[in-house]
């Protein structure tokens, strides 16, 4: 097995258009943590043209929202939820300088061609681990919409959070390609 490549955040163009769909990585460094709630809050200051709660430049969200902390940990588990709920938000929120997105799931046509355009990477995260996960976030913390509660939006500092390309920024796709060579 390829060993995983290691990733720090913020992504630039350069580093988003060598990574490739089957690629294995380990992030390290801040990313965000934000739901369907969050996503609709920031989606609607775009519109309004009024300034985002977070900057998107460079950054990564993870479509999740951790369950509470336990005393002596950094935060509670966290998993994946599944991305297309995410995708009438998505386009708009990489024309802001988005570069990757961690979920689960597959992606709106829409999506994909705003992340060619945009040259953007969409991770995969295993549903399920989410005890496993939580064990690469060091720091957590609530920077934007408290009122959401486990749909804030967190910021996590992670080291070593595997996650494999799921879709690259030309568009090659997983969802796509690999099913048809299992399905013999």
């Amino acid at each position: 097995m390829k060993e995983a490549t290691k990733i720090a955040t913020p992504l630039n163009e350069e580093k988003v258009i060598q990574l490739k769909a089957g690629d294995l990585v380990n992030i390290t460094g801040y990313i965000y943590a934000a739901r369907d709630a969050a996503h609709k809050r920031l989606f609607e200051l775009i519109q309004k043209g009024q300034k985002l709660s977070i900057e998107l430049k460079g950054q990564i969200i993870f479509y999740a929202g951790p369950t509470p902390t336990k005393p002596g940990y950094s935060c509670g588990s966290v998993g994946p939820t599944t991305s297309y709920r995410m995708d009438p938000y998505t386009p708009t929120l990489l024309n802001k300088g988005l570069k990757g997105m961690i979920g689960k799931g597959l992606r709106s046509p829409e999506v994909i061609e705003s992340m060619k355009k945009n040259r953007a990477v969409y991770f995969g995260a295993i549903g399920g681990t989410a005890a496993l996960i939580s064990k690469s976030i060091r720091k957590s913390e609530v920077v934007a919409y408290e009122d959401l509660r486990a749909e804030a939006i967190y910021r996590f500092y992670v080291k070593d959070f595997l996650a494999i390309v799921v879709i690259d920024s030309s568009g090659y796709n997983l969802y796509e390609t690999e099913p048809p060579k299992y399905s013999k």
